[in-house]
């Protein structure tokens, strides 16, 4: 699903610029986004559109220029200049792709997912669904960063129906590691004089953290560079005060600093992580990090020592839909390819039980759910999946072809032959 809405963007990886790319199709405009939505592609008849210039700039991102021109492309925030141009698909096209997705999930072997950012337009469409029993899926949803959701949301409170559920906010405190945008307390070594932002100021997350600490919502907070781990972090530990179970998350946590792990286990802050983000970049990771902090990064082992259980993700879709490929990522620490062949930092790898765990009754504790799913035990829905192999016993590299035979859901049948 979108992560902030479903709008007409294309989200293709992006392996090439070209040199005359700003120049593509003239006659339209064009924006590709890359994978992990924190850097675009445009062409000068969109920036055109967006009214972006080589003087243009916005506060939290970068429009990139090259010898004083327009390169077309736009880091973080500068997305949002053009994006707002974006029309909303049709209600009716929307449903449409949301039956597909859940497709999708059920043959991946998900019955559920945590939506981390959407808007009340693509609440409403779910809602929608729900009442019309068409939302087989379970969804946890955090509304997106929107000033005008918070008092609003707040006053509402925990909005449950059937297999939809909002009940928290989703926060951004900087980009991604590959763009640069991740927030780190010193520069990266593969540019000079460079740490990367926040996405906004700290006065504005202090103002959100407080108002989200006085209800009964969760907050989520994407936070990749060990700058924006930290700012985030001290923010919600002068919000919580103390040991408390509301259940504040961390998403991602890719790069921790090595005195700041204990805020976790302080004040039971979880980190919530997808294993598969560790083997797509650890072809580069190092560059930008430099070989000691890449030692506290994609630390999984260490993180789930803080509280003693760790939610695991897909993240998809900026990596595979495959939970198996998470378990395989989290336990190996190799990528689809089993590359390494030692292992990625395996002394961070996870055990197939805590692997299993996360991806089952850890994810459902992350969203206050472990009393109705996430375990086979009376009083619970059976939401489970049928599987070709014991992805516990089997040869770890045989996990990554294990098929899904069914998908059950309350005990309803809804994929398989």
């Amino acid at each position: 699903m979108a992560g902030d809405g479903i709008k007409m963007i294309g989200s293709k990886r992006i392996f090439l610029i070209k040199k005359n790319w700003i120049n593509f199709f003239p006659a339209r405009p064009v924006f590709l986004k890359r994978v992990d939505g924190h850097a675009a592609l445009a062409n000068q008849v969109a920036l055109d559109i967006a009214g972006i210039t080589p003087s243009t700039t916005i506060a939290g991102g970068i429009v990139e220029l090259h010898e004083g021109k327009l390169t077309g492309i736009l880091i973080d925030n500068a997305m949002d200049l053009l994006e707002e141009k974006i029309p909303l698909l049709p209600d009716s096209l929307a449903k449409k792709y949301i039956d597909q997705m859940q497709q999708t999930c059920f043959a991946s072997g998900l019955t559920g997912v945590h939506d981390c950012g959407i808007n009340e337009n693509t609440v409403d469409i779910l809602d929608a669904l729900q009442k019309e029993d068409n939302l087989k899926i379970k969804i946890y949803a955090f509304l997106s960063d929107s000033i005008q959701y918070y008092d609003k949301w707040i006053k509402k409170g925990i909005y449950k129906s059937g297999n939809l559920q909002v009940g928290g906010f989703k926060l951004y405190a900087d980009g991604a590691l590959g763009s640069r945008g991740a927030c780190l307390l010193e520069n990266y070594s593969d540019k000079n004089n460079w740490k990367g932002f926040l996405l906004k100021d700290i006065q504005y997350y202090q103002q959100v953290v407080n108002k989200v600490a006085g209800s009964s919502m969760q907050l989520c907070t994407h936070a990749i560079g060990d700058s924006a781990n930290r700012t985030m972090l001290q923010l919600y530990a002068a919000a919580l005060k103390s040991k408390n179970d509301r259940r504040w998350r961390i998403e991602h946590a890719q790069v921790v600093n090595e005195t700041d792990f204990h805020f976790f286990a302080d004040y039971n802050i979880i980190p919530s992580v997808q294993p598969t983000h560790a083997t797509s970049d650890m072809f580069w990771a190092e560059q930008r990090l430099g070989n000691i902090r890449i030692k506290n990064s994609y630390a999984y082992q260490k993180l789930l020592q803080q509280n003693k259980w760790l939610p695991l993700g897909t993240d998809f879709p900026v990596e595979d839909i495959s939970p198996f490929k998470t378990f395989f990522a989290a336990v190996a620490r190799q990528d689809n390819k089993n590359y390494p062949l030692n292992g990625f930092q395996t002394d961070n790898a996870l055990s197939r039980e805590q692997a299993l765990k996360g991806i089952t009754i850890w994810a459902a504790r992350a969203s206050f759910e472990e009393k109705e799913k996430g375990s086979l035990e009376t009083g619970k829905s059976a939401d489970f999946i049928i599987v070709d192999k014991d992805i516990m016993l089997c040869p770890i590299k045989d996990v990554l072809t294990a098929k899904v035979l069914s998908t059950y859901i309350n005990g309803e049948k809804v994929w398989g032959n």
